[in-house]
């Protein structure tokens, strides 16, 4: 009963534990305890060789164990040597050290004082205008710097020989005009060409009726993206270019380039007539037509004073000036008494005077509207200018320029019109005033004269 029992339990954790495929084959209990046997034996199999493999592997490892402790003890025996050779070097390169210190003795500083005029006559060189026909003496100095930088290296006597003659060399091209034929320049539209060019010592390079300047990070010679204004700085170079011996006339620029970059920053006339916008072309346009009118007035009065001018020495009077005309309404009204004289002559004044005193009132108002323009030109720029200030802030200067040089320019326009149209204005009216003055004193006597008739 116990063992049908225990066949019973175990057949239970055979079917709690055993796989689907192993309950599919058992068809009775015995084939149940059967297969729980078997299933007993390969778990025993299976555990004994799992043991023998962790057995295996244990062994193995305390061999790797072993090995790893041997490989540090002959490491830690190898860094004891390292570590005694080290303190040997050590002391071996001091005492090297200080025997070459011996031995070189005044020589370290001048190879100190070679080091530093190396890289000084570098710097120098890579900037001079010498630099277009001797570029590889740059490297040279280079070298010569890094070898002097070092304590491995000593200068030969050849090297220190030729830093010297590299040096007169450079004080010698900088005292000479010399022309390179063939030379690649950039033109102005980034194009490469080939001409001949003029090197004045290390001041200018120039090319015919061109200023070159030359890049030291490039190494390259380029033309100015714009030339001076002043067209006697333009033909000095090419009679420079052109010249075979003498004396030639030439802007030179003693700063290498400084002064000759601010002369070419400076805008026109062009450019300085447009930093003044809409405001300034009106100023203008204004001048224009006072200018004009001005003209128009000298000529036309300078026409009637000298007919006038004329009729004052002849007794007939004549219909083409001014007087003629008024002499005339006295010839045709001899025979009225004076008060009615007076009045035609000086309706005849009157009938002449708006042809002399025309558009004057217009070129006076013009003198007086260029200022205002003016004013009104520097307000508008002044309020540019603050806009920027107030997006962008008082950071970079070149915010402002724009509304800064509309105001500044708008002024001038305006004292620049104003100022001769005055002037206009007044001989203008001087002549006017002159002739009108004439056919006053001319009346007034017409008038005595008919007075004394009469009496």
């Amino acid at each position: 009963m116990r063992a049908l029992a225990l066949t019973f339990l175990a057949a239970a954790t055979l079917m709690i534990a055993a796989p689907t495929e192993v309950l599919a084959q058992a068809r009775s209990l015995d084939d149940l305890l059967r297969l729980v046997e078997q299933g007993r034996a390969r778990d025993n199999r299976e555990a004994q060789q799992r043991e023998q493999r962790f057995q295996s592997a244990q062994a193995e490892q305390q061999r790797l164990l072993r090995e790893a402790r041997n490989r540090r003890a002959a490491e830690e025996r190898r860094s004891e040597q390292l570590e005694n050779t080290f303190d040997e070097n050590e002391l071996t390169i001091a005492e090297v050290t200080e025997q070459l210190n011996n031995r070189l003795g005044s020589l370290r500083e001048l190879f100190g004082v070679l080091q530093q005029v190396s890289g000084d006559a570098r710097g120098l060189f890579d900037n001079s205008l010498t630099n277009i026909e001797y570029p590889e003496r740059s490297n040279f100095l280079t070298a010569l710097a890094q070898k002097m930088g070092s304590s491995s290296e000593l200068a030969s006597i050849e090297e220190i020989e030729r830093l010297w003659f590299e040096l007169q060399r450079e004080a010698t091209e900088l005292g000479k005009i010399k022309r390179l034929s063939n030379t690649t320049i950039i033109n102005k539209d980034g194009q490469e060409e080939s001409t001949t060019i003029v090197r004045v010592g290390g001041f200018n390079v120039v090319a015919d009726g061109r200023y070159l300047a030359y890049s030291p990070e490039t190494r390259s010679v380029s033309e100015l993206q714009r030339q001076p204004e002043q067209g006697r700085f333009i033909n000095s170079t090419s009679d420079l270019v052109e010249a075979s011996g003498g004396l030639v006339r030439f802007g030179i620029d003693p700063t290498r380039g400084q002064i000759l970059a601010t002369l070419v920053d400076q805008p026109n006339l062009t450019e300085r007539v447009q930093q003044g916008g809409l405001v300034g072309y009106v100023i203008i346009a204004l001048g224009i037509l006072g200018l004009l009118i001005a003209l128009e007035r000298l000529v036309v009065l300078g026409i009637a004073g000298s007919k006038v001018n004329a009729q004052l020495k002849s007794d007939t009077p004549n219909s083409n000036n001014a007087l003629g005309r008024v002499l005339m309404a006295y010839h045709d009204n001899r025979t009225v008494d004076t008060e009615t004289l007076e009045l035609k002559l000086g309706e005849a004044i009157l009938k002449e005077t708006p042809a002399l005193q025309r558009s004057l009132l217009f070129l006076k108002i013009i003198s007086v509207v260029a200022p205002l323009m003016g004013l009104l030109g520097t307000v508008t720029g002044m309020i540019k200018t603050f806009q920027a200030i107030t997006l962008f802030g008082t950071g970079d200067p070149k915010l402002m320029a724009g509304g800064i040089s509309q105001a500044l320019v708008t002024t001038v326009l305006g004292l620049t019109v104003a100022i001769p149209t005055v002037l206009l204005h007044t001989l203008v009216s001087g002549r006017s005033k002159r002739i009108v003055q004439i056919l006053q004193e001319q009346s007034a006597g017409i008038v005595a004269e008919h007075s004394e008739k009469q009496h």
